[in-house]
C-alpha cells in the first residue's frame, strides 16, 4: 500500500538502492531531504550529478578523483618510490587517515578469487606492474587479511620479487582492545611473525 504518493515512494525506493541503504533509513533520509530548503535540496542533486559525471580514476593509481592526477600522485612532496597496493579506495583513505604513510599508492579494484570467477585480468594488476617498471624501490602489499587477500598478494609477490623490487607484506595480528583467547590462530602467528622490538 502507498502511504505517501508517487513521488515520495519513488524517492524512498530509489534511496533504498544505495548499499547499506535499508528501507527504514531511505525513509528517514527521504523525510529529511523533503524537508531541506529547496537551495539545499538542489544543491545535493547537483553534487550527486556532477560527482557522476566529473569524477573518474587517477592515471596514476587508479583511485577517484576529479583530475588527471589525484592530489597523492600530483603531489612532489611523496614518495613516489614507495608505493602501497590496495584493494579499494576506502583502503587508501583508511592509510592517508593515518597520516603515517608518506608514499604513493596503487588501487587494485579488487582481489583474485578463483571462486567468484575473479582472474588477474580484473584488477588493476597490469597497470601496476607497468609503473612497477619505473624507479621503484618497495613494494608494499596491503589487501585485507583474507583468503582472496592472500592469494593476490602471494600472487603479486611471485610476480614482482623476480625484478628485484623489495615486496613486503603489511603485518597484521591482534586488534586493540583484543582477548587473545578469542583471536584465531592464523591471526596470532601473523601477530607473532610481525612483532616488533621494543
Amino acid at each position: 500500500m502507498d502511504y505517501y504518493g508517487t513521488e515520495v515512494s519513488r524517492l524512498i525506493e530509489s534511496l533504498s538502492g544505495l548499499p547499506g541503504i535499508g528501507t527504514k533509513t531511505a525513509q528517514r533520509l527521504a523525510f529529511h531531504i523533503i524537508n531541506m530548503p529547496v537551495e539545499e535540496a538542489e544543491s545535493l542533486a547537483g553534487s550527486i550529478v556532477n560527482a557522476r559525471k566529473n569524477v573518474r580514476y587517477c592515471r596514476e593509481c587508479f583511485t577517484l578523483t576529479d583530475s588527471e592526477l589525484c592530489p597523492i600522485c600530483a603531489s612532489k612532496s611523496r614518495d613516489h618510490r614507495t608505493i602501497m597496493a590496495v584493494e579499494t579506495t576506502r583502503d587508501l583513505a583508511a592509510y592517508e587517515k593515518t597520516g603515517k604513510y608518506n608514499g604513493v599508492y596503487h588501487v587494485l579494484h579488487g582481489a583474485i578469487s578463483p571462486m567468484l570467477g575473479i582472474g588477474p585480468g580484473d584488477i588493476k594488476l597490469k597497470e601496476l606492474l607497468q609503473r612497477l617498471q619505473g624507479d621503484v624501490r618497495e613494494l608494499i602489499i596491503a589487501t585485507n587479511n583474507s583468503l582472496e587477500g592472500e592469494t593476490t598478494a602471494m600472487y603479486i609477490s611471485k610476480l614482482v620479487k623476480p625484478a628485484g623490487i623489495k615486496v613486503t607484506r603489511i603485518a597484521s595480528g591482534v586488534p586493540v582492545g583484543g582477548d587473545l583467547e578469542y583471536i584465531d590462530e592464523v591471526t596470532l602467528l601473523r601477530a607473532l611473525e610481525g612483532r616488533t622490538e621494543l
